[in-house]
Parts: structure tokens; sequence; C-alpha cells
């Protein structure tokens, strides 16, 4: 396993980091004691979570994957020191969740508490933002016409961002978060937050994680440009493309118990035809390389420069080992080169 530093916090972090949102609706906690232990020996250090998670998000289930690490964590207290744990604040639209209202240095607060006390655990290593008060061009709405920044209120979008500062700031000096980072934000979001943190003395940001993949390049070159120039770990989240690039939904198949079988809060969105087809040149060029297309996927995402570490998650240990033994591959020139060439002809597949 390699290990990074994760921004400017100085914290070492492996090449992958696992996600956890399945645990709660798609694995029991006998799967995740399982999957902690397949990383655990893998040499992984690094985990990420949410207080939103499992997903698909739903009333019944909410916080449960916090409560699932927190028993990981009640019966194995003496690893605490040896992982990395990340986890979020929901955005505003859950109704259920503080009645769906922004983000705001109070809620930070109570949210913080209560990630504590479900974790098991006196700190969280790096506190994320999961996604920004206004709306912002990600999950699906990053074609033209479907954002607007006339309609951003500038004035009070960054008087909120003043908020969550304070909030972020008391909890740092309480000890309760080590550290903070952004989620499927965009350069202005990082720009914003940047002079703020100078302006008002706090510490930067360490880290974004945005969806990144095959499918969904578009930080590609900018944002990373900026986070790599500003000390920021880039942590790509689902570079399969919520299994699609794994292949199991080719020809429009539906495995039984996967994640497109479940009612998803904004729809199957990425089951796009460019998606489709995209999908299947990337599996055309697993085959010729003899790789898994998760191999492909995973060892194109590990390679791209600016990239700190991936988010990975599996509902089975099997799948797990498949996607960790994909950052063990270095693809070649010929295999990137044909990556490069398919890439050009789907910049986007959804």
């Amino acid at each position: 396993m390699k290990f990074t530093t994760l921004g400017s916090s100085g914290l070492s972090v492996s090449d992958i980091c696992l996600g956890t949102m399945t645990w709660g609706i798609q694995n029991t906690q006998r799967d995740t004691d399982e999957q902690m232990a397949v990383a655990l020996d893998a040499g992984i250090n690094y985990l990420d979570t949410a207080e939103m998670y499992p997903v698909p998000p739903n009333q019944e289930t909410y916080a449960d994957t916090e409560r699932f690490i927190g028993h990981w964590l009640s019966r194995h207290p003496s690893r605490r020191q040896d992982i990395v744990l990340m986890t979020k604040i929901v955005g505003n639209g859950v109704s259920w969740i503080r009645d769906g209202a922004d983000i705001t240095g109070p809620a930070i607060g109570q949210s913080i508490d209560a990630s504590l006390a479900r974790l098991n655990t006196d700190y969280i290593d790096v506190y994320q933002l999961h996604w920004p008060n206004r709306i912002s061009p990600h999950f699906g709405k990053h074609w033209p016409g479907m954002t607007n920044p006339h309609n951003v209120d500038k004035e009070a979008e960054i008087a909120g961002m003043r908020d969550i500062l304070r909030g972020l700031d008391s909890a740092m000096k309480a000890g309760k978060i080590r550290h903070w980072g952004l989620s499927d934000d965009t350069p202005w979001g990082i720009h914003c937050y940047l002079t703020l943190c100078d302006e008002m003395n706090i510490a930067r940001p360490v880290s974004i994680q945005n969806e990144f993949s095959l499918l969904h390049a578009k930080d590609w070159p900018y944002l990373i440009e900026m986070c790599a120039l500003e000390d920021i770990a880039y942590l790509p989240w689902s570079p399969l493309a919520t299994g699609m690039l794994s292949g199991k939904y080719h020809n429009d198949a539906r495995p039984a118990g996967s994640r497109w079988t479940y009612s998803q809060r904004q729809g199957l969105f990425r089951d796009q035809p460019m998606a489709r087809q995209a999908t299947a040149a990337y599996m055309d060029i697993a085959a010729d390389y003899q790789l898994t297309p998760v191999q492909l996927a995973l060892a194109w995402c590990r390679q791209v420069p600016g990239v700190t570490s991936t988010i990975i998650g599996a509902t089975s240990t099997a799948q797990l080992t498949e996607n960790i033994q994909a950052f063990d591959i270095t693809l070649s020139s010929e295999a990137l080169e044909a990556i490069g060439a398919t890439l050009q002809r789907y910049p986007l597949g959804y």
C-alpha cells in the first residue's frame, strides 16, 4: 500500500480510502466487520462516512453507517489511532435531518456531537461539508442550463460561509475535529473558503471529495489543478460511477441486490446512452489488456495527476479485494492512450 499526505493536514493516508455508504442497507454489521478486516489487512488506514449514510438515504436508516462504525470501534478501541476517520454534515434538502435546513455554524456543532456519539470516538480527523448551501453543478446538474450563477445571492452565500467557518473553528479549538474539508463543491467555493480562512485566521480546508471517474471527469484538469497548487487533497468518490464502469449493468442487467435495484433519491441519472457506449468501450479496452473493467477504471483514476486518495466501496469482500488489487496495477502507455482516445470521444458520459 502506498501512502501520501492529505493536503496541508500532515496526515499520512493510504492510496485507497474505504467508503462506507452501503453499510446499513446493502451491508450488515457483520459485512462491515469483514470489510474492515480486509481493508486493514491490506494496509488501508483511511475511512470515509457521513451522517446521511447509508445510501440511498431514508429516514429509517439515517445515520446507521456511523452507528455500524461506532460499534466496530467499541470492540476495537486500540485501532482508533491507526485510522484517519472522515465524516460529513449533510447539506440542505434532506427533510428528516434538521428539517432540510442549510448548513450553519450552530448546526455544525450539533452534528459533530451527534456523529461523535454514534462513532464512539472523541475526535474526527476530517469533518466535511457534504454539499454547499447554494445549488451547485453536482449530482447530474452540471449540464448547461441546469444551474445559473445569477441566481446565487453572493453576499448571503459568503455570510453563510463565515458562519460555517466559525462553527468549524470552534470545533477544532475544542479538539472535536482536527481538520475540515469540502465535498461536491466548485472552484468558486474553494476560492471563497480559502480567502475567508486567511481573512478570519482559520485553518484552511485540507481536502475536497467530488464525483470523478472515466464517465464523469469534469474536474480534470481545472479544479484538480487548483487543489494541487493550493495543497488541498483531491479525493474522487464513485470512481466506478456507482458500479456502471464495472460492467455489471451492461445491456440493462440489474444484478440482484445491486445499487441500481434500489430506489434512488435522484433517479438513475447516470444511466444514459453515452455512458452505456463509453462503458462498453472501456470494457473492450480492459479485455485487450487482460484486466477487469474495475481494474482499468480504478487504476486509471489513481494515475491521474493531482488525485490524492480514491474512495472505493463494495458490497462484498470479493468486490473489495478486487478493488484493492487494482491499485497495484500501473497502466501501460498504450492502455492510457486507448483510454485517452475513448475519453475524448465520451468526455462526459452523463
